[in-house]
């Protein structure tokens, strides 16, 4: 992302307020005239989930070996399950990036309509989705991109810069009056362009307001992962004003490390939306402050896109007549204030 768009992000944006006209009837105004016909039917709604042609839509992701990821996969599954005319083929859930490069092969040898895929290493996967693109199958990219635009005909993504400015934005609301304020991140995977396109947008955000990370380690999205880094990070830094938790999934390793050393000093926002992560916000008796939402729905959206890119139909809410080459998930800050409207979407750590 450039430093522009970046800059934009972080500026105040303005919204247009909308104006309702209201038309009121009184004893001036004259009645219409009774032609004695039926009024017009109502339009009908959008015709997109109406059955169509069938479409075999091929399915690959990682193992769910936490939350987010089972939630992704099974927003999917029941996702496509609401549509007579979609039959989804799932590949087996793996993190061997060579297996799952046999398995966009084989979707591309059985001839699939559609693949839907959220690659365990979107470089990697990259030569397999443009083999598959140039055998005429519509593949969407979930997630993890691919080095290639022309590997997928669409892309779903969640908002990684836009989570890391979210979270540093609530931390400077909350601590930034103190300009000698320690704020601290745990990462997750290092060498994924997701956690480095975060930790960029936390560390731009803290900047515009006089901050920067103090102490930083890295997890692993697991439980154990994240218990470990946290013991490390609490271990070197005695005193912390703030932490931000990229995952909430690990996140259930770090607030046992954080019971574990006694800490409760700072307050800690955390990471993608889990249910206990947002039970947690609402009882507001821990260091759980807020939590920024990473949505789990993603591959349940390249589903429906797919559909339609198969079926030759557009995205009925938009004038555009094609679907877009990218769709990109927004980042909202839940807090006690707002958790009500998000709990009913949180996926279970």
């Amino acid at each position: 992302m450039s430093v522009a768009l970046r800059r934009r992000w972080l500026a105040a944006a303005g919204t247009a307020a909308a104006l309702a006209l209201v038309v009121g009837c009184t004893s001036n105004t004259p009645e219409a005239e009774d032609t004695g016909e039926a009024p017009a039917p109502a339009a009908a709604a959008g015709s997109n989930d109406e059955p169509g042609d069938k479409v075999v839509i091929g399915f690959s992701a990682p193992a769910a070996d936490h939350g987010w990821m089972g939630s992704i996969t099974k927003s999917a599954v029941d996702e496509a399950a609401k549509y007579s005319d979609v039959e989804l083929v799932q590949a087996e859930a793996t993190n061997d990036v060579n297996l799952q490069i046999s398995q966009v092969e084989q979707f591309i040898n059985d001839g699939v309509d559609a693949i839907v895929l959220l690659p365990f290493d979107g470089a990697a996967l990259t030569e397999v989705a443009i083999k598959a693109m140039q055998a005429g199958i519509v593949v969407v990219n979930v997630d993890r991109e691919f080095e290639d635009p022309d590997a997928a005909r669409t892309t779903v993504l969640g908002d990684n810069y836009g989570m890391g400015v979210s979270a540093g934005t609530y931390i400077c609301e909350e601590v930034g009056g103190n300009p000698d304020a320690k704020v601290a991140e745990i990462a997750g995977i290092d060498n994924l362009p997701l956690t480095q396109d975060r930790s960029q947008g936390f560390a731009d955000a803290l900047g515009a307001c006089g901050l920067e990370v103090s102490n930083r380690v890295a997890a692993d999205f697991t439980v154990q992962g994240g218990e470990a880094a946290a013991a490390n990070l609490l271990q070197a830094a005695p005193q912390l004003d703030a932490i931000w938790n990229h995952d909430d999934d690990q996140g259930v390793g770090v607030m046992a490390a954080i019971e574990n050393a006694g800490r409760d000093e700072f307050i800690m926002v955390g990471g993608a939306g889990s249910k206990n992560v947002m039970e947690a916000i609402k009882a507001d008796d821990s260091v759980l402050k807020a939590t920024v939402i990473y949505p789990s729905t993603q591959a349940a959206d390249g589903i429906k896109l797919a559909r339609l890119l198969v079926q030759g139909k557009s995205m009925s809410d938009l004038v555009e007549v094609e679907v877009p080459r990218t769709v990109q998930l927004y980042a909202p800050v839940v807090t006690k204030e707002n958790v009500d409207q998000y709990l009913p979407t949180a996926f279970e750590s």
